[in-house]
């Protein structure tokens, strides 16, 4: 469930993949059975190829991840956050239209 410039996180890779990151990192806290994750899934996509080289976009599975959404306080999915600089800088909780997230995006770019 990720297109060709969307990176898929992971409890064990978070610190390395996200926190230590030179770019933002943007992060798609989904679940499979999660209807809105679901259609959300193509807009986090065509982010990840639209903002590719300028933002680091990936996708992270809250079922099969639990300590990393649990450390960020993820309680309703799906959620964005944009991480700069290794701290969490906002935050989108629901399917969004991709304008919003575009936005986020630009404000700290």
């Amino acid at each position: 469930m990720a297109g060709q410039n969307t990176v898929n996180f992971t409890d064990g890779a978070f610190d390395a993949d996200v926190l230590k990151a030179e770019t933002p990192v943007l992060v798609d806290f989904w679940a499979e059975w999660c209807g809105p994750c679901r259609m959300l899934g193509p807009t986090v996509d065509a982010v990840a190829d639209d903002y590719a080289g300028k933002v680091k976009v990936g996708k992270l599975n809250v079922d099969e991840n639990q300590q990393t959404a649990s450390r960020y306080g993820i309680r309703g999915i799906p959620a964005l956050l944009l991480f700069k600089g290794g701290k969490p800088v906002g935050q989108i909780v629901g399917a969004v239209p991709k304008g919003e997230i575009t936005k986020l995006l630009d404000q700290h770019l």
